[in-house]
């Protein structure tokens, strides 16, 4: 398998670290949707990042959909989801905070760095970082109950999507972070000390 994208992108480097964790061998490459589109847009004419070749040459794109994927081909016992339905429930919950917390944050930094000064919005600015505030503050009260995982002695897709999203948003929206988040720095700080997440660093 081929994962195409750049590791400063969340939803690429979240599927890197999960392909990881699952035990399942690709090939990274690094492309940009911008410096290197051409490149891109020759393996996935819509030059989504993260894009997944298969190994039949099935060309997919979504991170959501690439684990779906992955987690047929993983060896019994080596899911990124908790079994029992209550679980999987705030699993979900989870994941789908910390996607929110990525999606407002890749906004924001478009919104500033994309868009010229003069035509920035700024209540569409206040409103994405009111989102990304209350995901974070709903992600924190989530990480206070990790032990040392959200869901046991291992890291799930769960830890591995807020874990992945609060980086992102410390690296490049720092000031958007506004209430402390002790729980996530720590999570954040426990997962980036794995193999799986120091393999694929932040950008």
């Amino acid at each position: 398998m081929i994962l195409i994208g750049m590791l400063d992108s969340p939803y690429v480097r979240r599927v890197a670290v999960s392909l990881e964790l699952l035990n399942l061998p690709f090939e990274h490459r690094s492309l940009s949707v911008f410096s290197t589109f051409e490149a891109f847009s020759a393996i996935n004419p819509v030059v989504k990042a993260p894009t997944l070749v298969t190994d039949d040459g099935t060309v997919l794109m979504e991170s959501g959909l690439i684990l779906e994927y992955a987690e047929r081909l993983a060896a019994p016992g080596l899911t990124l989801a908790p079994t029992e339905l209550a679980a999987h429930a705030r699993a979900q919950r989870i994941i789908g905070l910390a996607l929110a917390a990525c999606e407002k944050s890749v906004q924001i930094v478009y919104e500033r760095k994309l868009r010229p000064a003069e035509k920035q919005h700024q209540p569409w600015l206040d409103r994405l970082a009111g989102q990304l505030a209350a995901a974070y503050r709903l992600l924190e009260a989530e990480a206070r109950r990790a032990d040392p995982w959200l869901f046991g002695d291992r890291p799930l897709q769960a830890d591995i999507a807020s874990a992945v999203a609060f980086r992102f948003t410390q690296e490049m929206l720092p000031e958007a972070l506004a209430e402390p988040c002790p729980a996530l720095s720590a999570l954040g700080a426990r997962a980036e000390s794995t193999e799986a997440f120091r393999a694929f660093p932040f950008g």
